[in-house]
């Protein structure tokens, strides 16, 4: 992938390619820490965690397949689809999968609606190859969480040659073979609970990264003030812990300024963009500036 600009000008949100300054500029927390991997993936977007760099996404969240394909040609190099919070079946992750399908530089990710061992399964058997599991707390509930993403002997993920993960049988030597590499397992650190447990989960093997869900841990502190200082405090703590780590960093930043000073400080899986939200807030803007314009407009007599 080329090197990422963070120029801050709020024009464009996306990256350029930058062949006037080093590498080490733009680099990742795990590349800064010196914590880069030289094992191959199949999946790029693994491989370019793994090898310390940023990446750019945008959360699915109005069960539209459409909207699906058409952020998957906006140039992103992941999606997820949110099947916790989002009104998300099976059938409508299956169709915004085949919709991005178009865009094979894209990854298919999911952020699963519990940490459930069946619930994990039938969402990669349906092709997530990257999923992010909610509320884990513990040492306990991490290793749970990366059980439930790989395959025997390394975990507890049941096996089938029919889904559509292995392209219905057409795959199955291959995906069983690669799965347990490839597929990029996160855990959502957003609970007091967790923050105090953050060295322990950090401790798992097999898990690739961190999400911060930033108005849950903002809520369990009891605040509705993502940016106040207990909940800034918080978040500094786990942003010190996981960028000493062998794990990578996300959260959501929607924002630009906030999106660049977080790549800034080691971030690598941050989620630009929402449709659902920026949908809404697009049409607010419109629709505002239309009622401020006609109450410009003279009235006729």
């Amino acid at each position: 992938m080329p090197s990422r600009s963070l120029d801050r000008d709020g024009t464009n949100p996306g990256f350029v390619e930058r062949k006037d300054q080093p590498n080490k500029t733009l680099l990742g927390g795990a590349q800064r820490r010196g914590l880069v991997e030289d094992t191959k993936y199949n999946s790029p977007v693994k491989q370019t965690l793994k090898s310390g760099g940023m990446t750019c996404g945008a959360f699915l969240q109005i069960d539209s397949h459409i909207s699906a394909e058409i952020l998957s040609q906006a140039g992103f190099d992941w999606l997820i689809v949110d099947m916790e919070h989002a009104p998300v079946d099976l059938d409508s992750l299956l169709r915004q999968f085949q919709a991005m399908a178009g865009s094979p530089d894209c990854t298919p990710f999911v952020r699963a609606p519990w940490n459930d061992l069946v619930a994990i399964k039938r969402i990669l058997d349906t092709g997530a190859k990257g999923i992010v599991i909610p509320y884990v707390n513990s040492r306990a509930e991490a290793e749970s969480a990366v059980s439930a993403c790989k395959y025997p002997p390394e975990g507890t993920r049941g096996a089938a040659m029919s889904p559509r993960a292995a392209r219905y049988g057409a795959s199955t030597s291959q995906y069983f073979a690669d799965a347990n590499r490839d597929i990029v397992v996160i855990v959502s650190v957003e609970t007091q609970e967790a923050v105090e447990n953050l060295d322990d989960i950090l401790s798992v093997p097999g898990l690739d990264g961190i999400f911060i869900g930033p108005m849950d841990l903002a809520v369990s502190l009891g605040h509705e003030d993502v940016k106040c200082s207990p909940v800034r405090n918080a978040i500094a703590e786990i942003e010190r812990k996981v960028l000493a780590s062998d794990k990578f960093l996300g959260t959501v930043a929607t924002d630009w300024d906030k999106a660049a000073a977080c790549y800034e400080r080691g971030y690598q899986w941050l989620i630009l963009m929402q449709d659902g939200l920026t949908l809404a807030a697009h049409a607010a803007k419109v629709v505002n500036r239309f009622r401020a314009e006609d109450a410009k407009a003279p009235v006729s007599s």
